[in-house]
């Protein structure tokens, strides 16, 4: 009986590993199947001011399509589409003015990472420095509240003179003595502590 089972743990120990074989073989088919589709455009300049200008450009100009990504970094469709334009541009000699208006044009102000100052976009250019603006004189205001609560506190609190003859007029006459002397000897106390 030992015999049997070593024999058919050896047949499952063979399966699994060519199991595991084409399960690599699959896996390694499907990642180069995948890097084959990414699409690596060369493009060629007559002279390196217009590489850097088309690099600051695709660097500067978001994928219509893909969510948070610049034209440098996504190789969908309408991207490469883009970044052909983009090129064609560069190439034909326009400025950076004129490829931004071009573009701006037909995709709308949220093509740019780095849109234009217009009524369209003050949100986006003056919204944030208001709202900062406003935490700050907001947070002064409110410290400077506090600190005037807290000097006025301690203020009455220093200058608040006990008026003895009328503390205990609902007290009986010897409650009333007796808190008189406590309070004379807790004021004493604590102009002894001032000086």
């Amino acid at each position: 009986m030992i015999t049997i089972k070593a024999s058919s743990m050896s047949a499952i120990t063979k399966r699994l590993s060519a199991l595991f074989k084409v399960l690599a073989l699959i896996v390694t088919l499907g990642s180069v199947s995948s890097l084959s589709q990414a699409a690596i455009e060369v493009f060629e300049f007559d002279n390196p001011r217009q590489e850097a200008q088309y690099q600051a450009l695709i660097e500067e100009f978001r994928c219509p399509k893909c969510q948070n990504q610049n034209l440098a970094g996504s190789d969908s469709v309408i991207s490469q589409d883009l970044k052909r334009k983009t090129y064609d541009m560069v190439m034909a000699g326009q400025s950076d003015a004129q490829i931004r208006e071009y573009m701006y044009e037909r995709y709308g102000d949220f093509i740019s990472y780095k849109p234009p100052v217009r009524p369209s976009t003050w949100i986006l250019w003056y919204f944030p420095p208001v709202i900062l603006l406003l935490l700050i004189v907001g947070w002064l205001m409110r410290t400077k509240a506090n600190n005037k609560k807290q000097v006025s506190t301690v203020q009455s609190g220093a200058s608040n003179d006990i008026d003895l003859d009328n503390l205990g007029s609902n007290l009986s006459e010897e409650e009333a003595q007796k808190l008189k002397a406590l309070l004379k000897e807790h004021s004493n106390d604590n102009l002894s502590d001032k000086k």
